[in-house]
């Protein structure tokens, strides 16, 4: 299956054009966090994403759910006023969004405690000197 994140990025482009939104407000507003944001829109870095950080962000550009993600796969994307599954229920994204940011933080926890062990015991083995 073909993806075009090029026109992903030109979308979201246009409509953040049209309601003059900054990319902040755009990632305060879905919930998806500026940096992937800002990949997105710029387009340079293209590989696989969560579809719910394509519908979080369809759904903060107050477009169908599934507008994104088709737009990525070269479809026509479904009409705002379409009925939406309950898996593009707003809230699934945004507990999606939730928990990839807490296994980021995790991560970032993780690495920080092994840092702090090897300070630690690295410490523990300098030899004091005798007086």
């Amino acid at each position: 299956m073909d993806e075009d994140w090029a026109a992903v990025a030109g979308a979201i482009n246009a409509r953040t054009a049209d309601l003059a939104l900054k990319q902040k407000e755009l990632a305060e507003r879905s919930g998806v966090s500026l940096a992937i944001v800002r990949e997105i829109q710029q387009g340079k870095i293209q590989r696989r994403r969560n579809p719910r950080t394509l519908e979080a962000l369809s759904i903060a550009l107050d477009w169908h759910p599934q507008h994104l993600s088709a737009v990525l796969r070269g479809e026509n994307p479904p009409e705002a006023e379409a009925p939406a599954t309950t898996a593009d229920d707003p809230v699934v994204a945004m507990l999606g969004t939730i928990v990839r940011e807490l296994r980021g933080l995790r991560a970032q926890v993780g690495t920080l405690s092994s840092r702090l062990e090897s300070a630690v015991s690295g410490e523990n083995e300098k030899p004091t000197k005798s007086r």
